[in-house]
């Protein structure tokens, strides 16, 4: 037997042991580490607003917390208004439901000669044996139930906290990150944190503002029709419709919808065919002039993105992937070089394949990092 064939073994081995120890630490931290990744964004959501409040004089830590604080209270607010509005209508279909049964039970008498009475169906329904299991069981699933409560919370807390510290420690970060980089290298990390600094927030503040659009729009609608809790539902349809990717519009449209319906069916309707128009307007007009200078990807981009992420972190990665794509394309945009397309003058618009002028020019701080690799 070669003498180098036992340490090989045991070298085999042991990286084993370490491949192995390594991959069950990574799924035990999996749950910590998409926390970290979401508290991340949210902090460099946040960061733009920071800087300007620390700018005019404020101390970091503060002009943090003051914009946790209110971001804080406006979703309380949100989900407030949407609280109410849900144990008002469910009050509402409880105190009304013995009409409707009455009227579903005259129509079947009517329609198919049965004899069916109320009180006969209400005494069935109470002896029945799968209204005792349902019973039995959400009796025993109340401290899932609980202990699922609980984790959310304190996973929101754990996102909340990490994304303070990483917008309250923002630069202290940077320089603590650059400082194991040689120079060459930190300039790099400095220009991926300022684009994705500035890709994040211009996201999350142009997704606002479409909010806040189409909140007025479709609550101008609902007080015409005369649609109960209309604030609420338009808050409702703002922020699903933009913070909710691909099927966020369908979920804040069908609220509405429904609550119309209560009130009248061709309201309903009314409301439906606002929804369909106001969704078109906001693809084609609204959102392109939005969007311009902050998240400028292909639709198609856009979409590929969503999909991605949300295959490989679901909920989470849907919501991070539109600013996460617009980052790598805005920082792969700085290292790809752009030639003149020959021969292409009709189809590019009479500009000889250049498109916009501006797309060649170095930005400020592309030229700054040129001047001192140069020195």
């Amino acid at each position: 037997m070669p003498r180098w064939l036992p340490r090989a073994v045991v070298v085999t081995l042991a990286l084993f042991a370490c491949f192995q120890l390594a991959v069950w630490a990574f799924h035990q931290l999996i749950g910590l580490l998409v926390n970290i990744v979401i508290a991340f964004f949210l902090a460099l959501a946040v960061e733009p607003a920071v800087d300007r409040l620390s700018s005019r004089g404020m101390r970091r830590g503060l002009a943090t917390g003051v914009m946790f604080l209110a971001v804080t209270v406006a979703f309380l607010g949100f989900f407030t208004l949407l609280g109410s509005m849900l144990a008002g209508q469910i009050q509402t279909m409880v105190e009304n439901f013995p009409s409707y049964l009455d009227s579903v039970i005259s129509w079947s008498n009517r329609t198919f000669s049965t004899h069916l009475s109320r009180v006969a169906i209400q005494e069935s329904v109470l002896h029945s044996d799968w209204l005792q299991k349902y019973v039995r069981n959400s009796a025993s699933g109340v401290l899932d139930v609980s202990a699922t409560v609980l984790g959310g919370l304190f996973q929101l807390l754990t996102i909340l906290l990490f994304s303070f510290y990483f917008a309250a420690d923002g630069p202290r970060l940077r320089r603590a990150l650059c400082s194991v980089l040689p120079p060459h290298r930190q300039a790099e990390v400095l220009r991926a944190w300022e684009i994705a600094v500035t890709k994040t927030g211009g996201y999350i503040y142009s997704r606002a503002l479409m909010a806040l659009i189409s909140g007025i729009a479709h609550y101008v609608l609902l007080e015409i029709l005369g649609v109960p809790y209309a604030p609420a539902l338009a808050v409702w349809v703002g922020l699903v419709s933009q913070f909710i990717p691909t099927i966020g519009t369908y979920l804040a449209g069908a609220l509405p919808i429904l609550i119309a319906f209560t009130v009248n069916p061709w309201y309903a309707v009314w409301v439906f065919c606002f929804v369909v128009v106001y969704q078109q307007f906001e693809n084609y007009v609204l959102q392109p002039r939005i969007t311009a200078r902050t998240v400028d990807i292909h639709p198609a981009v856009a979409f590929g993105s969503v999909v991605a992420g949300t295959a490989l972190l679901g909920a989470v990665g849907a919501l991070i992937a539109i600013p996460a794509t617009a980052t790598l394309q805005a920082f792969l945009g700085v290292y790809v070089k752009r030639y003149e397309v020959a021969g292409t003058t009709g189809a590019t618009g009479g500009d000889g394949g250049r498109g916009d002028g501006r797309r060649g020019r170095p930005s400020l701080f592309a030229r700054m990092v040129r001047a001192l690799r140069r020195r």
